[in-house]
């Protein structure tokens, strides 16, 4: 009989698993995820600053998988498992499984702020990145029609929270659009552009994870676009005009961007030993989660300490997940043929940002290459077109991209506002 294998979350991780087992004759797959696409969160904040079509980094599932013999596709969210049973019960109905593969990545984390959960612009999801567009370029056009100096210098501030990737490519976008964009089209706004832009983390430098000839390199670049960065500094409140920081200083701003911290999700029926840090499953070598016998947790969501190069776990990065779905559905084909399974060990490549036109920085593993300006800035453009999931995708990127270099500039950036009442 086929062993019936269910993935929950269609991101880096889970898609590596459909792919590998797509078409098995022993296997059925079944794939749920909440929305009825997949896309590419590193370009989510293209989209968010209109320099994307949503089109451009997402793909329906069923399109992607029409024709695939031995999978489904099931659109619904999880709502608790009942692993003693082989069952998971959606939001939608309840599935029976062999295997279950949990890939659910991340939210954001607002560290228990109320306030700025309330108020402050999150970016994990294609729906937020709209959101961002839309208030952003609404409260561009209010400070174009304003008659008050301050409340248009408010209007006009943004404040982007965590250090990271991101954040860095966030604020660094919003700077160029500061200096060209808006000082071409917003003419009634030409005494404020630049627009004042900080970014503030909580850490002593920027992409903390990567090289120190890369952060010293990125603070550079992104101070000379005209970025305030301020480091050591940590967001404790947020009422939607005044952001507040641990030291006592407040900031002025109707804009705040908050890229500072991911947390997993957690399911009703999972034991709460199984949960580490950030609500992260705790999983064996081969992706097992502790206390269960075939739940299996992989990417952002999944805390693996058994690799002897990551003993703390792996970063949550788009290589980690995609490696570890590989890993997991070779060692499913080994253990249908009676075979052991291969522990996985993570193959770090290196990491690399962007931070504007002709700036980003790279960072390789092997060979040890450090490197920044226009061939990082290639090296990043040429990895993240060649890593969108469909040719569609690629060709899409690569015209809008081509288009906003040559013009420094982009006709993506209209104002849709959804009648929500009206959404089923």
């Amino acid at each position: 009989m086929k062993k019936h294998v269910v993935i929950v979350g269609g991101g880096f991780a889970g898609m590596n698993v459909a792919r590998q087992l797509a078409n098995h004759p022993h296997l059925d797959i079944t794939l749920v995820d909440k929305n009825n696409y997949n896309f590419f969160p590193p370009l989510l904040y293209q989209v968010a600053t209109g320099f994307l079509e949503i089109s451009s980094i997402s793909y329906p599932f069923r399109k992607m998988f029409s024709g695939t013999r031995n999978l489904k596709f099931w659109m619904g969210e999880l709502q608790s498992i009942a692993w003693e049973k082989n069952t998971i019960n959606l939001n939608n109905g309840s599935l029976s499984y062999d295997y279950l593969v949990l890939a659910t990545g991340t939210t954001t984390n607002f560290f228990g702020m109320e306030n700025v959960q309330r108020h402050a612009i999150p970016m994990k999801t294609l729906e937020e990145a709209l959101i961002m567009r839309n208030l952003m370029l609404q409260r561009i056009e209010k400070a174009a029609n304003s008659q008050d100096p301050q409340e248009q210098r408010e209007l006009m501030t943004i404040v982007v929270t965590g250090g990271g990737p991101t954040g860095v490519e966030l604020s660094g976008m919003f700077a160029e659009m500061s200096k060209t964009i808006i000082a071409q089209e917003y003419p009634e706004l030409a005494h404020l552009t630049p627009s004042k832009i900080y970014l503030i983390d909580g850490g002593s430098e920027l992409l903390s994870p990567m090289s120190p000839q890369a952060q010293k390199a990125t603070l550079q670049a992104i101070q000379e676009l005209g970025v305030e960065v301020r480091l050591n500094s940590h967001v404790v409140d947020y009422d939607g005009e005044t952001v507040s920081l641990r030291d006592g200083s407040t900031l002025r701003a109707r804009n705040l961007i908050w890229a500072a911290g991911v947390t997993a999700r957690r399911f009703e029926g999972l034991d709460e030993k199984s949960y580490g840090r950030g609500n992260r499953l705790r999983v064996n070598a081969y992706h097992m989660v502790e206390g269960t016998s075939n739940v299996y947790a992989l990417g952002d969501t999944a805390l693996m300490e058994t690799d002897p190069d990551f003993p703390n776990g792996h970063p949550q990065v788009a290589q980690v997940a995609m490696q570890q779905g590989c890993n997991f559905a070779k060692n499913i084909v080994r253990e249908l043929k009676n075979q052991p399974p291969i522990p996985f060990h993570y193959n770090d490549k290196g990491s690399m940002a962007i931070i504007g036109r002709n700036k980003a920085v790279v960072d390789l593993v092997r060979p040890n290459w450090h490197f920044s300006g226009f061939l990082a800035w290639l090296t990043w453009l040429l990895v993240h077109l060649m890593s969108l999931s469909m040719p569609r995708n690629k060709v899409n990127t690569l015209y809008h991209w081509a288009l906003a270099y040559f013009s420094r500039n982009s006709s993506l950036r209209m104002i849709i506002r959804p009648d929500r009442t009206k959404t089923p």
